[in-house]
């Protein structure tokens, strides 16, 4: 049973923060984003991945934060269940091998993130809504069988650079957190 001393451990925190992190990415990534466009019409998987994707990517941004804040740095000593640790907290970050093994991992995350938020996730909804007035005025869906109208064209072509760029962003994120996983697993 943990003690009552591990609330109030940054560890912890930062523990349940990466689990949080990489299990959710990796849930939506090879989950929740496959099985639903494997089982949905794709108006309706386009309408839950349009509300999905903003709060996934806010959640995504924002828990790299917390990882620094909660950064454990390392261990000198333990005594009778108390550890004595340097370079914990966000400036230990900036301290020695840390630069490269921890802060640029967790920068990486959170930029993927950040870059998927504001720039690519916007633009990529931005374009499924022209295309989506574009199918009224073709008179066909975007993925309908036969010739397409030229703007349809550059609408798809749009679509298929924006979200490749969001998900190699995503997977670029992804590398970083199982890095991190393993150096995380040196210093606790």
């Amino acid at each position: 049973m943990p003690s009552l001393a591990s609330l109030s451990d940054p560890k912890s925190y930062h523990i349940l923060t990466y689990g949080t992190l990489l299990g959710s990415n990796i849930f939506q990534t090879f989950l929740n984003g496959p099985l639903a466009f494997k089982v949905l019409p794709r108006p309706q998987f386009s309408t839950l991945q349009t509300a999905i994707f903003p709060p996934y990517f806010t959640f995504q941004t924002a828990l790299p934060l917390v990882l620094a804040a909660t950064w454990p740095g390392e261990q000198l000593a333990g005594i009778g269940g108390a550890a004595l640790r340097q370079n914990a907290g966000p400036r230990g970050l900036l301290e020695g091998d840390n630069v490269w093994v921890a802060m640029i991992p967790i920068v990486t995350m959170f930029g993927t993130s950040l870059l998927n938020l504001l720039v690519l996730g916007p633009a990529t909804t931005r374009v499924m809504k022209e295309r989506k007035h574009q199918e009224t005025r073709d008179g066909k869906k975007y993925y309908d069988p036969g010739p397409k109208s030229p703007e349809m064209q550059r609408l798809n072509s749009s679509f298929g650079v924006l979200h490749g760029a969001s998900s190699l962003a995503n997977v670029i994120g992804l590398v970083a957190m199982l890095y991190y996983g393993f150096v995380l697993a040196d210093k606790l």
